[in-house]
């Protein structure tokens, strides 16, 4: 008998017990996951005064502040992996309806947003960030790479169960052994550059790009999400199980590789001058691109919460749902909004960092974002219903 690993995922057949039209507790980590990222965009406008490089400088870094950011460490592997759950979803759901294949669905969908993603990164993105249409350097950041995951899973959903899973391990957990390869120059350096070693790239025309997002790591993230697809048409309590176990698995691995720290992140830790930094220089991991300790911890912590999120409250789980609906429409206003914000803070009270405006503490900033948060919420809830509400096929990309 063939084991159910060996056939593609869209092979697999669907148990009886089928998801909703949405999966709300999926919504609601991405909703969660959102609002940490506005806490750390917010950080990026109003605390520019004391910026943290990535990884942290434990023995500088205020311990408020280095949690703040280690929060937002949550989101892009959240996001990416969500990314790839979605597009099961969504070929699933395709094919019950038409009849047709689920991979092909997912793949037709996967490469149409993979590819208007990307173009909006190098838009309405960058030029939010600095109000330029001619930025000094345009960064590449998680709207490109989701972008970019995107189409490449577009090929991999393609694949068998087992080899998706293998080739999204290989890929997340295997990456830092390509950490000793660099080019100093020509098209090696840029592919490397775009594929895993976030560096400056001179454009032709002036100017530079910088690979904030490295694609590989990011390739296997959305290609585990996308195989455990099937977890969200059975039974709740099967798929609680493997969340809970996978999540705790990878917490697991993440302390063995890092007590031994030999492998997992180029940052090793070190025993620091009291308990508290020692602590953040265990969890003070690289992000950029994402190390396999780093992954291990984000992803870990990611099962568990969407585990604790299907036994959550409705008025909790609706609440952030808001946001999760309606993740695209969320990341342009909020970045445009604290944009906007910061300038008209300055414009009324003038700068209080150097020439800039930040607020003091990050009490303060936690409390800005929380207000920020507030019309966004209306916001996103009010563009949901319009896309809910609409026929029009090019509403299902944003």
């Amino acid at each position: 008998m063939l084991s159910t690993a060996a056939l593609p995922v869209s092979a697999l057949a669907v148990p009886a017990v089928r998801p909703a039209a949405r999966i709300r507790s999926i919504d609601a980590l991405r909703g969660l996951v959102i609002l940490l990222m506005l806490v750390d965009h917010t950080r990026e406008f109003f605390y520019f005064h004391a910026q943290v490089p990535d990884p942290m400088n434990v023995e500088a870094t205020d311990p408020a502040l280095f949690f703040t950011r280690l929060s937002a460490h949550l989101c892009a592997p959240i996001f990416v992996a969500l990314t790839g759950l979605g597009a099961w979803l969504y070929g699933n759901k395709t094919a019950e309806v038409s009849g047709g294949s689920a991979a092909g669905a997912a793949s037709a969908f996967l490469l149409k947003r993979g590819l208007f993603l990307v173009v909006l990164e190098l838009t309405l993105v960058n030029f939010a960030w600095g109000f330029s249409l001619t930025p000094p350097i345009l960064y590449l950041q998680v709207i490109w790479v989701i972008g970019l995951s995107m189409i490449a899973l577009a090929g991999l959903a393609h694949l068998p169960r087992a080899w998706l899973i293998a080739v999204g391990l290989v890929l997340a957990l295997g990456h830092n052994l390509l950490d000793p390869i660099a080019f100093a120059e020509g098209p090696a350096h840029v592919l490397w550059a775009v594929l895993h070693d976030r560096s400056l790239m001179d454009l032709p025309w002036g100017g530079q790009v910088r690979t904030s997002y490295p694609l590989l790591p990011w390739i296997g993230v959305a290609a585990l999400g996308y195989a455990i697809g099937p977890w969200f048409v059975g039974p709740q309590g099967a798929r609680l199980r493997r969340l809970v176990v996978t999540g705790l698995g990878a917490l697991a691995l993440f302390a063995l590789l890092r007590s031994i720290n030999l492998y997992g992140d180029p940052t090793p830790w070190s025993v620091q001058d009291t308990p508290l930094r020692t602590a953040m220089s265990v969890l003070n991991v690289t992000k950029y691109p994402p190390s396999a300790d780093f992954l291990l911890l984000t992803l870990g912590l990611g099962a568990l919460i969407l585990a604790g999120l299907e036994r959550a409250s409705d008025r909790l789980i609706g609440l952030l749902a808001v946001f999760g609906g309606a993740p695209l429409f969320f990341y342009l206003i909020h970045l445009y909004g604290l944009h906007l914000l910061n300038l008209a803070a300055l414009a009324l009270f003038g700068p209080n960092q150097g020439q800039g405006f930040s607020v003091q503490g990050v009490a303060a900033l936690w409390a800005l974002a929380a207000v920020v948060a507030v019309p966004c919420w209306f916001a996103c809830r009010w563009f949901a219903r319009i896309k809910r509400a609409s026929d029009r096929p090019w509403m299902k990309y944003l």
